[in-house]
């Protein structure tokens, strides 16, 4: 299968500022390859959702990405679907606390992994295919790669080797694919309640426009990098409400 129309790769796009994503690239006209692991329920649910609209627009991958073998099976899949990639966003990404003097090596490896070591192995796997489309990536980094939070450091670390890969393949992909990222602030609050109440609250009384973003702003720079900004490349963009100023 083959299509004119742009195609977008989104990992963790089953839910949450992923999902959101691809609703708003699929409603501007791309076709969609949505990624999960573990939310396949609401992966296909989307997906279904998506081809109503428009048939044959959209598909649903499974891939557990801290699995070295699942980058290439992902990438392959994507490639022999339409044939093409405009755009990968790199969004998939563990996320919880890991205490210092506690933290396990098998955490370690899942965040790094979901972080790191796929966004690299991945985007390497399906460059070929963004030469030929002049395509982009953007990778989902982290303010707090810049500001690291106590008790989460592998993850703050593996967000800042993130953004150590987008400055470097901008420059190694340049001038036929563009890589750039975006640090988001306070988008949506974790689902496990890492943060409190009181400490939500005390976040965005710090932030300057004292209040939450939404997944439209991430959607929205997104498309702006993809769709509206054929110079800019190797830039991480903060949508944070001014929070990494404070």
């Amino acid at each position: 299968m083959t299509t004119d129309n742009k195609v977008a790769l989104i990992t963790g796009s089953a839910k949450r500022i992923g999902a959101f994503t691809a609703e708003y690239f699929h409603s501007r006209g791309y076709d969609i390859i949505l990624h999960y692991r573990h939310s396949g329920d609401a992966a296909k649910s989307l997906r279904d959702c998506l081809n109503a609209s428009r048939p044959h627009s959209c598909i649903a991958l499974h891939a557990d990405l801290a699995d070295p073998t699942a980058w290439e099976q992902l990438a392959e899949q994507a490639r022999s679907w339409k044939h093409r990639l405009d755009l990968l966003v790199n969004n998939a990404s563990s996320y919880y606390p890991t205490e210092f003097g506690k933290t396990t090596q098998a955490q370690w490896n899942d965040l790094f992994a979901s972080n790191a070591m796929a966004p690299f192995f991945l985007t390497q796997a399906l460059t070929p295919l963004l030469q030929q489309s002049n395509g982009c990536v953007v990778n989902i980094v982290d303010i707090n790669a810049d500001r690291p939070l106590p008790n989460y450091t592998p993850y703050c670390m593996a967000k800042a080797a993130l953004k150590a890969m987008t400055l470097s393949l901008a420059q190694v992909l340049a001038p036929q694919v563009r890589v750039n990222g975006i640090a988001p602030g306070a988008i949506i609050w974790p689902t496990h309640g890492q943060t409190s109440e009181a400490d939500q609250q005390a976040l965005l009384a710090r932030t300057p426009m004292q209040s939450m973003g939404s997944p439209e702003d991430i959607a929205r720079t997104i498309y702006f990098l993809a769709e509206k900004a054929p110079f800019i490349t190797g830039q991480i963009i903060a949508v944070d409400g001014g929070q990494s100023l404070t």
